[in-house]
């Protein structure tokens, strides 16, 4: 299949990288003219185990290319993915400047019908937005051309992206259109050979699905933490009290180490962000806001 990814950074080489290697023809497309000039001699503008060689190998065998320029990426792809930052604001919401202005960008290229994708961490609701925004674009232009938004939120750790892209653990599909998600299907079908991975939902609660899943990380984390300390105070050793619990298969062992918190690029700006908006509805967040602020209060706790 024929796919853009617009935003060659971390997501977005990964993503088109990894779609390539399983036989897919990928533009990487980025507004970043110097980074796509490297990119184009195989430079790259981040670091992840096994990105290098495996970005050299399709761009060598014509699969992976990368362009500056947004008419060429839309014109020659079936599916667009977004894949740009979507930074913390001052108030922890997400600031969707860059997802709207690279929405808006697409409708003004578009001369025949596309699936346009958020791969981008955004706000329940952004898909809506995007998807306004690309009809009052077309309607400007006095054209009528067919679309879907779909939302398909990425689950990468840094470190492991690629093996997480590779081999993931579910494939989360956010649309009510059944040829949107049957062709969504087609692409991510290389990555479900031993058994489908995919999971197809509403678009919304795609969206919801990535900031709960990193919430919940976070609150594995705070919930240690906190354990942590109260462990110090009785003289309990935490690490036996983590074996105890993590062989509940119910809990697990993944992400309850004590230790600084939790931080990285994700988790704060995740757990900012759905605060955010369960204020904005009139839900308080007292679960979530409590595992924001344990996780503040250990980082201080390391420097007392």
């Amino acid at each position: 299949m024929n796919i853009s990814i617009i935003g060659s950074g971390y997501v977005g080489l990964v993503t088109g990288t990894c779609f390539a290697e399983v036989g897919h023809q990928v533009i990487c497309m980025d507004n970043d003219a110097k980074k796509i000039s490297n990119l184009k001699k195989g430079i790259i503008p981040i670091w992840e185990p096994g990105l290098q060689e495996m970005l050299t190998r399709n761009s060598e065998q014509g699969r992976l290319s990368f362009t500056d320029d947004m008419s060429h990426a839309v014109d020659n792809s079936d599916i667009i993915f977004i894949a740009v930052g979507t930074p913390s604001e001052e108030d922890g919401s997400a600031d969707l400047r860059h997802v709207l202005a690279v929405a808006e960008s697409i409708a003004q290229c578009m001369q025949s019908e596309k699936i346009i994708v958020d791969k981008s961490t955004v706000p329940v609701g952004t898909a809506d937005k995007v998807s306004a925004l690309i009809k009052k674009t077309l309607d400007k232009r006095g054209v009528d051309i067919n679309y879907k938004v779909v939302s398909n939120p990425e689950f990468l750790k840094e470190g492991a992206a690629i093996d997480d892209f590779m081999r993931p653990d579910r494939v989360v599909i956010g649309t009510d259109d059944e040829d949107a998600a049957m062709k969504m299907r087609r692409l991510y079908a290389p990555f479900n050979f031993s058994s489908d991975r995919m999971i197809v939902m509403g678009v919304r609660a795609a969206e919801m699905t990535k900031y709960a899943a990193n919430a919940m990380l976070a609150t594995k984390i705070s919930f240690m933490n906190e354990i942590a300390s109260l462990c110090e105070k009785y003289g309990a050793d935490v690490s036996e009290v983590r074996v105890g619990i993590g062989s509940d298969k119910r809990i697990g062992y993944h992400f309850i180490y004590p230790g600084a918190g939790y931080g990285g690029s994700c988790f704060p700006k995740d757990v900012k962000a759905l605060i955010h908006m369960a204020e904005e509805v009139g839900i308080e967040p007292l679960i979530v806001r409590s595992v924001e602020e344990r996780n503040a209060r250990q980082k201080r706790v390391l420097f007392e």
